[in-house]
Formats: structure tokens, sequence, C-alpha cells
């Protein structure tokens, strides 16, 4: 298991939020044997990034535990391993989706039924889960996932509700940043072996910082339009060194690598 002395997962104890629209669940971002990040360079909201317009990305959801995520069908989210307590029943998430402000009177909140964590994660690359909603959120596009690594490069956008800078508070407005690709040997030389290639991407601004993903956006999508011109999934929000430091990209779990068994969950979940 990775050292978290300095590598932080991204997603937010309760405290960390004072918005009406949210309640944090005491710990529930990391029970259930997910690492717990150590005090020091926490990271994860999007930083140096700027306003989403209202339903500029409908398939956005904000978890109660504080974390990000994305509605892979109209009743599933897509999130972070590290951001729920195993697999099995649960009820104790909310889901927010449609709403750019947390506190919008048309958010749309739908609680949890089940979990599905990524078989045999242990904290080191497989960061991904499903969660089942209790109903289908039917008026809000899903977001597809890639199938491949084609479009694993060029820029990316990022978007959440966590922090804007390193140690921040997290967001009441939908931020979004653009990230460019980082290749496996360049994010190697800033993390070593924490790093799981082929089950994780990596993005970032190397030379200058300055933009990346922090605490508060774990389990949040990673970006892009396909040839059609479409939203594609290409990562989910992991963990990083600090928030947009320099040399320090922010890493993501790489969905291309996980899209099947992502869709065998799914499936299994009855999505």
């Amino acid at each position: 298991m990775r050292s978290y002395r300095k590598l932080l997962t991204r997603s937010t104890a309760v405290g960390a939020v004072a918005l009406a629209a949210v309640s944090l669940q005491p710990g529930s971002a990391f029970a259930g044997g997910a690492p717990t990040p150590r005090p020091g360079g926490v990271h994860t909201k999007v930083v140096g990034g700027t306003k989403a317009d209202q339903g500029e990305f409908p398939f956005m959801v904000r978890l109660s535990m504080g974390c990000g995520g994305a509605l892979y069908t109209k009743d599933i989210v897509l999130t972070a391993a590290h951001c729920v307590d195993g697999s099995g029943p649960n009820t104790s998430i909310t889901a927010t989706a449609g709403v750019a402000d947390l506190q919008d009177s048309k958010a749309i909140n739908v609680k949890s039924k089940e979990v599905l964590q990524a078989p045999g994660y242990n904290g080191k690359g497989k960061d991904w889960a499903l969660i089942k909603l209790d109903k289908a959120i039917d008026n809000l596009p899903t977001l597809k996932i890639a199938q491949d690594d084609k479009l694993n490069n060029g820029d990316f956008t990022i978007a959440g509700w966590g922090a804007d800078k390193e140690g921040g508070d997290q967001q009441r407005y939908l931020l979004k940043a653009t990230v460019p690709f980082v290749d496996d040997a360049t994010c190697q030389k800033a993390y070593g072996d924490q790093l799981t290639p082929g089950d994780e991407i990596c993005a970032g601004k190397l030379d200058t910082g300055g933009v990346d993903t922090c605490q508060g956006d774990s389990g949040g999508p990673m970006f892009r339009k396909d040839d059609s011109g479409a939203f594609l999934q290409v990562g989910i929000v992991s963990w990083g060194e600090g928030c947009a430091r320099p040399g320090k990209p922010g890493v993501y779990s790489e969905v291309s690598t996980f899209a099947k068994d992502i869709k065998a969950a799914a499936d299994k979940l009855g999505g």
C-alpha cells in the first residue's frame, strides 16, 4: 500500500464544507480500509479554475461524503473507490445533480441504494466504484467512458466542487479547468513507484503548476470530447502531492483500463 504521508487522496472529511446543500458524513470518505490521508499537503478541489455555467456539464454529481462523480447510467454514479466504504447495500449517500450551484432550489437529490467498490481495491490502483441510486435521474445525460486509450492525450477538462487552493474550503459553485496529459515516464519521475502505470493516468501543468483537482474533487471525472464532439470520460480524480504544485501532476484512475470491469459491475447492479 502506498505511503500517504505526502500523497493524499482528494476526498474530504466532515468539517471542510459549510454548504447547506451538502451533508457530509464523518469519516465515510476514508472508511472501510481505504487509506487515510496524513496531516500535511492536502490536495483536492479544482485549483486555477473558473465557474462552470449551469447545464455545461449536466452529468456531474456531488456526493454527500465529500466526493464527486458522474452519471454512468441514469441510476448509477461512477466515482472513486477510496470515496466509499466497501461494497454492499448502502442508503447513507445522497447524490446531488442537475445544478452547478449546490444551493440551487432546482437541485436533484437522490439517495443511494447499493455500492460496488472495485474488486481487489487495496489503496493502490483500481480506484473506481459505482453507486446505485434508489431512483433514476431521467432528465440528465450520462457521461460515456473511454473504451480504449486513443484519447488519453492532449488537453482534458476537470470539474468539481472541491477546494480552489491547497488546504482551502469546498466550493458552492462548480469549477472547471483544463489540464494537459502527462505521460507515464514523466509522471513516474514525479512519483516513482507510488504510480501504477496502466491503472493510472496523469495530467497537469508540470512547469508552472497552478491548475489541478484538489481536496473534495475525488471521484469526479476527467474528460474530453471524442471524434463526434461528445464528452468522453478518460479519468477519475484519485490522488496527488499537494494541489497544483509544479512538478506534481494530478493522478487519475485510467478509465479505459477498467471499462469492461465497470460495465460488468454496472450490469451486476442492474444499471
